[in-house]
C-alpha cells in the first residue's frame, strides 16, 4: 500500500482526493491536515510516501512546510498543488523541495498514476511545465549563470544524465537511451545529487533547464 497524506484548507478539497485515491487498490490515505504545521505533524506521525500539499494556506504555508518536511529524516516525496500549471509560486515549492506538482483539475485516473509515480521517486512534472516554469523566473538570467557554475564541474557522462532529467525520464528510459546499467544511472544521479546539491530528482531536472542542458 502507498500511505498518502493530504494536505488543504479546504475540507471539500481533501474529501474529493480521498474519495479519488481512495478508490485504488494500491494507495491509501492514512491522514489530512488543513495547514502546514499540521502537515509537518502528520508526517511525523503516520509516515506517509507520498503527500499532496496545497500551496496557498493560512497560517503555515505549503512552502514553510515543504521545507519543513523535506528536512525530515527519511522524507516522503512532497507533490505541491496548484490551481494553475504554470504558476510561479510553484517554482518555490519545487526550490524547497517538492518532488513535483499536480494541477488540481488533474482527472481522477491520472491523479492517482502520478501518485504512484511520486511513490516510487520518481518526477511528477512534465518537461513542457518545467520549461514553463523556469521561463517565468523573475531572475532567469541570474539563476542560469548560477546553474551553469554548479554544472561546470560535471563529467560529460554527468551533463548527459542530468539532460535526462531534465527531460523527465526515469532511471529505466535514460539507461536504455544512454546505454547504461540502471544500477549505473542510479549511482550517477545519487552522486550527482550531492555534488549539485539538489534535494531530488525534480530540483535536479530545472537546474539542468536553467544550465541549458535541455533542448528546448
Amino acid at each position: 500500500m502507498i500511505p498518502v497524506l493530504v494536505v488543504d484548507d479546504e475540507p471539500m478539497v481533501c474529501a474529493h482526493l480521498r474519495t479519488i485515491l481512495g478508490s485504488a487498490d494500491d494507495i491509501e490515505v492514512v491522514a489530512q491536515a488543513g495547514d502546514g504545521a499540521e502537515a509537518v505533524e502528520a508526517v511525523i506521525r503516520h509516515r506517509p510516501r507520498v503527500v499532496l500539499m496545497d500551496l496557498r494556506m493560512p497560517g503555515v504555508d505549503g512552502l514553510t512546510a515543504i521545507a519543513r518536511i523535506t528536512a525530515l529524516p527519511d522524507p516522503p516525496a512532497v507533490v505541491a498543488l496548484t490551481t494553475f500549471d504554470a504558476d510561479t509560486y510553484v517554482i518555490r515549492a519545487l526550490r524547497a523541495g517538492a518532488a513535483g506538482f499536480l494541477v488540481k483539475s488533474t482527472p481522477p485516473e491520472d491523479l492517482i498514476g502520478l501518485v504512484r509515480v511520486a511513490a516510487d521517486g520518481h518526477t511528477v512534472l512534465s518537461p513542457s511545465a518545467a520549461r514553463r516554469l523556469v521561463a517565468l523566473s523573475s531572475d532567469g538570467r541570474e539563476r542560469g549563470e548560477d546553474a551553469r557554475r554548479r554544472t561546470a564541474g560535471l563529467t560529460e557522462r554527468e551533463r548527459d544524465v542530468l539532460a535526462c532529467l531534465g527531460s523527465g525520464l526515469s532511471n529505466a528510459d535514460i539507461a536504455a537511451k544512454l546505454h547504461l546499467a540502471e544500477a549505473t544511472v542510479k549511482s550517477y544521479v545519487s552522486r550527482m545529487l550531492v555534488k549539485l546539491g539538489c534535494a531530488n530528482r525534480t530540483q535536479a531536472g530545472l537546474l539542468a533547464h536553467e544550465a541549458g542542458l535541455v533542448a528546448r
